[in-house]
Order: C-alpha cells, then structure tokens, then sequence
C-alpha cells in the first residue's frame, strides 16, 4: 500500500471510530443519534486528505479561515454538492460578504459589529445562511465571544433589531476547566432565549457535549490527524 492510499485509509478509520463514539454517546444520552450533528474539523488539511472522508459519506466540514476555504472548499463542493460548510473560526469584518458566499453555517458571531456588518451584506447579496452566537462561557481575555452576562441582549439585538437567522450558540471552553460547566452554562442561555442548536465539543470532549445537549460537535484531529502547519500567506 502506498503512503497516500494508507493515509487515505487512515482517514476513512478513524472518521469510522468517531462516527461509533458519537453514535455510543447519544445512545448513552437517551438522545437520538439524528440530532447530533458531526463537524468534521479540517482545517490546515489539503484537499487530498479531506476526499477520503467526503468519499465515506460525511458531508458536513468545518473551517477556521475563509482564505483556506476560498482555496480548497469551491471545487469540493462543485463536485460533492451536499456538503455543508461550517465557519468555525474568527471572522474579520471585511471577510463577511466571501464568509457569506462560501460558508453555509457561520458559527462565530461574536460582537455587534461583526453582527451588524453580516446583517448589511445578507441585504445586499441575499445570501442568508445559518448562524450561531459564540459565547465566551470562560470570559478568557484572550478568546473570542461575547461575554455569557451581555449573552441576552446581543441574541435579542441579533435575532430583533438585526434580522439575523441566529439558530444557536457555539463556545469553546477553557482548556484547563471542567468542560460540562461551560456546556451546562451554554444550554442554559440557549434555553431560556429558544435556541435549539448547541455547537459545543471537541476531540478531547464530545461525549461529555452530547450529554448536555450539543447538536453539533466539532471533531478534527481524531479524524484527520495532528495539523500541518498553517503557510503564512493563508493567514486572514
């Protein structure tokens, strides 16, 4: 077997394994395995490792910059239309209009700004897709997201003021805390403002996610392996 079609392979088993804890996970939860959604995190990955993955059948991705997937995501796509593009990383402002126009689900509205730039640029091009509110739930300095205590007022703003199609709410907790704190505090605010869609959980934590509700979960490394590093000229 050649290196490539046993990295291929690599891809393809492990995607497997993931698939089997999530599906154990839900089943476990008492929580039906359809609303459980499964973001195949390849960011920093080339085309050629994510294929193995889109030739098992998965069909939902996520992304951390908009210049990678303006590079690889358009001709995937073109040849896999079914596949769901999810933003999982900062978005700057003057990328909102491209965010739009390759991203199907954004997940990182994190301030007013950002929000009000999005709701001009789906005026004036129409695209509309998914949104989610990121909630720093761990108030981290030097994190993203808007602060759990301002949570209320920025969905109202979004969804009201704005016009936002808002779904749901993403967070990423601290690394050295534990992680079903932060998620029991996401479910919280998702519930008491009728947000149905928790994007929460990673390689290290998804199955605690699913017990406490999440719809989504964001899982890259245990399917694609450790990242290659970033070239700087793919840096937003």
């Amino acid at each position: 077997m050649t290196t490539d079609n046993a990295d291929q392979a690599q891809v393809k088993a492990s995607l497997e394994e993931v698939v089997a804890h999530v599906n154990e996970a839900a089943s476990e939860a008492g929580r039906d395995r359809a609303d459980v959604t499964l973001v195949a995190v390849s960011k920093t990955h080339d085309a050629k490792r994510i294929q193995p993955a889109i030739d098992a059948g998965h069909r939902v991705f996520g992304e951390n910059r908009v210049q990678e997937a303006e590079d690889k995501w358009p001709a995937l796509k073109a040849a896999t239309p079914e596949i769901a593009l999810h933003l999982i990383g900062p978005l700057q402002t003057n990328k909102a209009r491209l965010a739009l126009e390759l991203f199907d689900v954004i997940e990182t509205v994190d301030r007013p700004k950002l929000a009000r730039r999005l709701a001009a640029m789906m005026e004036e091009t129409g695209h509309r897709p998914d949104l989610f509110i990121q909630v720093n739930t761990g108030a981290e300095p030097q994190k993203a997201g808007i602060l759990p205590e301002d949570a209320d007022a920025f969905i109202q703003e979004c969804r009201t003021d704005l016009g936002l199609p808002i779904v749901g709410l993403m967070c990423i907790p601290p690394v050295e805390e534990e992680p079903s704190l932060h998620f029991a505090l996401l479910r919280e605010i998702a519930k008491r403002n009728g947000l149905e869609k928790l994007s929460m959980g990673m390689s290290a934590d998804y199955d605690v996610a699913i017990q406490f509700g999440a719809t989504h979960v964001r899982v890259g490394t245990a399917i694609f392996g450790s990242r290659p590093p970033l070239a700087t000229t793919q840096a937003d």
